[in-house]
């Protein structure tokens, strides 16, 4: 009976990661595909929430679907091995181990993540994400691939791991929410558009003014873009305070679990 729970388990946990993973890939090809793609150039605010989807949503579905050691399964075994024993004790491939151990570090990958937030959110280098297919691809990569870093420790998804407490976990998932909720008041209180790419559009949804769309993609980045750091967050706060399991007198089989 045990040996078949534990089978079970095994394949209930292996069918909700291929789950998170797949509805990660699926989020990803709807943010950036048309429609929500081509309405995107129209209005700010649409745009904004495809990036909420990018730093949010598709980084950690992606995470919990733990793909990194399949994604070798592919390849002959002899490469497998010839890889890896070049990643782990290569010498040209040592600056890239030092680089990863320090970009993997929760509170690097965060300053790294906001650094890139704050960065994009520049007039005059979001502008010119918006007239450049090149430089809006490339802001969309460095969006995704700094959230990958945020996301991939706090979530422990092998082989990278976080070696810290939940409660510390939780500090960094709402800290993960602050550089939002600045860029939210910055566009909230500005009196005029900040963004000329979409202030000279002729047409946006709905027929909105280029202000109020300004506003609409502030409310984007405070409510939408703090939810799903504020589940992790909470989420810690409570795996945080769950009593260690105590080991009573009982069947083994009650122990199983544990």
């Amino acid at each position: 009976m045990g040996g078949r729970g534990r089978a079970g388990s095994t394949t209930r946990g292996r069918r909700w990661r291929e789950a998170s993973f797949y509805a990660g890939v699926l989020a990803l090809l709807v943010a950036l595909e048309p429609p929500f793609d081509r309405l995107a150039d129209e209005s700010f605010a649409i745009h904004m929430a495809q990036h909420v989807v990018l730093l949010t949503i598709v980084p950690p579905l992606v995470v919990l679907g733990r793909p990194w050691p399949r994604m070798w399964m592919p390849f002959p075994l002899r490469i497998r091995r010839a890889a890896a024993r070049e990643l782990a004790l290569g010498r040209r491939s040592a600056p890239l181990r030092a680089a990863a151990r320090v970009l993997t570090r929760p509170p690097v990958a965060l300053a790294v993540m906001s650094a890139s937030i704050g960065a994009w959110h520049v007039p005059a280098l979001y502008d010119a994400a918006v007239r450049s297919n090149g430089i809006h691809f490339a802001e969309h990569a460095c969006y995704l691939a700094t959230a990958l870093l945020f996301w991939a420790p706090l979530l422990e998804a092998p082989p990278v791991r976080a070696r810290i407490d939940h409660l510390r976990r939780a500090a960094l998932f709402a800290a993960a929410a602050v550089p939002g909720w600045i860029l939210a008041l910055v566009l909230t209180f500005a009196g005029s558009p900040l963004y000329g790419a979409y202030a000279t559009l002729q047409r946006r949804p709905g027929g909105i003014s280029a202000l109020a769309d300004q506003q609409l993609a502030a409310g984007v980045m405070l409510v939408p873009g703090s939810a799903v750091f504020f589940i992790a967050f909470f989420v810690s706060v409570y795996r945080w305070l769950e009593p260690a399991p105590v080991l009573l007198e009982t069947r083994p089989e009650e122990l199983s679990w544990t």
